[in-house]
């Protein structure tokens, strides 16, 4: 493609991203000093290329998922956006508590760009700084799991036997002392070879924390989406019901989401994914942008923004960058 090809190409698919309407020749002689008989033979090379197509239903051209990919991958100029104030940041993503704040991201991502917001949150830590068991009832015992960050998890151990109150202190109390800051694979292994001189029933009752605290978590608790609804004031994705349907299937179902945003966070930087282009996304005429975060530098999560393919890609795109900055600030306790 030569730089008029570029040019042309360009043009199409912001004006068609900013009315929606198919773009003929002659709305585009009236942006380039061409004769529309030019720029016809130039969009017939474009569609050759599969860059653009033609709807049945108008003699305009439209983008095929390829021309999207052209478009942002050579031809996009990316928009600055402004920071929030510190203050601000820290209000509504807050340090101290990282479940808030990977909500808040997904929020904040869905109303910036207003269209859904995905995070994929860190998986539970498997590093602990303190455990504490409670009684409940007879045969299940609340574990509590206080993170190295201040985070809190809950887990219930179903337990062979009713322990007193006094043999739930001793256990926590012996594990903090023994194993704290350690994670949680390290102390099944010290579990194994160390703990033989403990009575069996406190070391099954430490055995149920470890294997509490290594479990998988439930991929609805790991992936947090604000703003689905967003989504059917868009007349892209509104005006075809099946499409609808196969979105919000998406969104229930959560494993295409997963899977995505799992290959993304091995990636770097902002990553574009069109529908009909990357067989990651599931839907045809979906874009979903997503940026890994961290924390400390270490990468633990990915976020993003999931809209239709037809968005500004030039506003949407640092929206995801600088979100993704701002929860890695947070986490790291650098805001």
């Amino acid at each position: 493609m030569d730089d008029r090809a570029n040019a042309l190409l360009k043009a199409l698919i912001e004006r068609y991203i900013a009315d929606g309407q198919p773009v003929g020749s002659r709305t585009l002689s009236k942006m380039f000093d061409l004769s529309p008989a030019t720029i016809r033979n130039v969009m017939a090379d474009l569609e050759d290329l599969g860059l653009i197509h033609s709807p049945h239903t108008s003699a305009g051209r439209v983008p095929t998922p390829r021309g999207y990919r052209v478009f942002v991958d050579r031809l996009l100029a990316v928009q600055r956006f402004e920071v929030m104030p510190p203050r601000q940041i820290r209000e509504m993503l807050p340090a101290s508590e990282p479940g808030r704040a990977v909500a808040a991201a997904a929020t904040l991502l869905s109303n910036l760009s207003q269209f859904a917001g995905v995070v994929l949150a860190p998986k539970r830590a498997q590093v602990f700084r303190q455990i504490e068991f409670i009684r409940l009832s007879d045969k299940r015992v609340l574990l509590i799991i206080v993170t190295p960050d201040g985070d809190v998890q809950n887990r219930i151990l179903f337990v062979p036997r009713n322990y007193t109150e006094q043999e739930l202190l001793d256990a926590g109390a012996f594990f903090n002392q023994h194993f704290a800051g350690m994670a949680f694979d390290l102390v099944r292994e010290a579990i194994t070879q160390d703990l033989s001189s403990l009575q069996a029933d406190i070391s099954r009752l430490m055995q149920a924390a470890v294997d509490a605290g290594t479990a998988d978590d439930d991929q609805d608790e790991t992936l947090v989406i604000s703003g689905e609804s967003k989504l059917l004031d868009i007349t892209d994705i509104a005006s075809d019901l099946d499409r609808l349907r196969r979105m919000f299937s998406m969104f229930e179902k959560k494993t295409e989401l997963l899977q995505l945003l799992d290959v993304s966070s091995r990636g770097t930087g902002v990553q574009i994914y069109i529908g009909g282009d990357s067989r990651l996304v599931p839907l045809d005429d979906v874009s979903i942008i997503t940026a890994p975060y961290g924390v400390d530098g270490k990468v633990v999560g990915t976020l993003g923004v999931i809209g239709p393919s037809r968005m500004a890609y030039e506003r949407v795109i640092p929206i995801v960058d600088i979100t993704a900055r701002l929860l890695s600030n947070a986490l790291s306790h650098n805001v």
